[in-house]
């Protein structure tokens, strides 16, 4: 199917709340894992997001330059090509842009976009994440404001992260107390009072509850996904709305249990970031397969290796294969598989 609309998108997420399920979010960086992630989703019957960090869109440029949005643009048109051969609908987004990355990757593509649109086309990215976590909260907020006319106008959403979590991703680490690993009533108001609830085109929030980016082993950190439902009655409450006025994004959930999952969707989220878990199945049936075929990928003692086993097509689709799996898992996790509206 081809890649979806802004309004197909829109009711993608509008579907997920409604129906109590989220989406995988998938952070690509090469076209591997692009076809791993259709490959997965296609298997899973489930719509679904790529998405990209200024890390990654570097890699798409290429390693020796510096070209983030080209790299970026070069992703979303790739998926766009390639989405046409698989019967699911997917969308693109930018994932974790800090606030020294504005320059040379959110606002690049959001004229991109613009151009785009301007000239009768839709937007190239369906949504963009400001990650203003480094900055005060004023400050983040304020950068949304001035970033969501521009996002509405293009027909776009706006992801803003309200809190911090912890560890790092593509160089944006976050250190200090447990405290602040728990985002309050109080300052998802501020945002809402700033952002409203849709008027001004519409916004998802990352809300932290104890997240940590990257890899950690279970207990080491404390999720409390109820807090997600405390704060949509709180917001509910205070600005008069019906229950769960909120679109909500789950970041660091590596290692989450089946039940914080669940938790976490029941109270609004309707779309979960992984990297870290996709990553890891991606490079293990690589090193899974070079380990039994150590003999054939290698040119040991004078000999000539066995071409058909050190072809990178070989063990690329061994890896794409075995990241798949881990993305049809996630839909299982998310409730979102076998729910494809294509």
């Amino acid at each position: 199917m081809p890649l979806a609309t802004p309004d197909q998108y829109a009711d993608m997420l509008s579907r997920a709340k409604a129906g109590g399920f989220a989406y995988p979010a998938i952070n690509v960086a090469s076209s591997q894992s692009i076809n791993a992630v259709l490959q997965g989703l296609t298997e899973a019957g489930s719509d679904g997001i790529l998405q990209v960090t200024t890390g990654g869109a570097d890699y798409f440029a290429g390693q020796t330059v510096k070209a983030r949005a080209t790299g970026a643009l070069a992703m979303a048109r790739f998926v766009a090509e390639v989405a046409k051969s698989y019967p699911i609908t997917v969308a693109v987004h930018t994932d974790h842009c800090p606030k020294d990355a504005l320059g040379s990757f959110l606002l690049p593509l959001l004229e991109a976009s613009e151009e785009q649109v301007k000239a009768g086309g839709e937007p190239i990215f369906q949504s963009h994440m400001w990650d203003g976590s480094a900055v005060p909260l004023a400050e983040n907020i304020e950068i949304a404001r001035e970033l969501l006319p521009r996002m509405k106008a293009i027909n776009a959403i706006l992801e803003v992260e309200i809190g911090v979590v912890g560890g790092e991703e593509d160089g944006v680490q976050h250190e200090g107390s447990n405290d602040a690993l728990y985002t309050t009533t109080g300052d998802v108001a501020q945002a809402v009072e700033a952002l409203g609830l849709g008027e001004n085109g519409r916004w998802i929030a990352a809300l932290t509850f104890g997240n940590v980016h990257g890899v950690y082993k279970p207990g080491n950190v404390k999720l409390r996904p109820e807090l997600l439902g405390e704060i949509q009655a709180g917001i509910a409450a205070q600005f008069g709305t019906g229950p769960k006025p909120l679109d909500l994004v789950f970041h660091g959930g590596s290692g989450s249990t089946d039940e914080e999952i669940a938790l976490a969707v029941a109270n609004g989220v309707v779309k979960m970031n992984i990297d870290t878990d996709t990553q890891y199945a991606f490079t293990r049936a690589v090193a899974g397969y070079m380990m039994r075929n150590y003999d054939g990928v290698l040119k040991i003692d004078g000999e000539v290796g066995n071409k058909k086993q050190y072809d990178p097509r070989a063990w690329g689709k061994v890896a794409e294969s075995a990241m798949a799996a881990r993305v049809v898992e996630a839909t299982k996790q998310l409730g979102s598989f076998g729910k494809s509206q294509s």
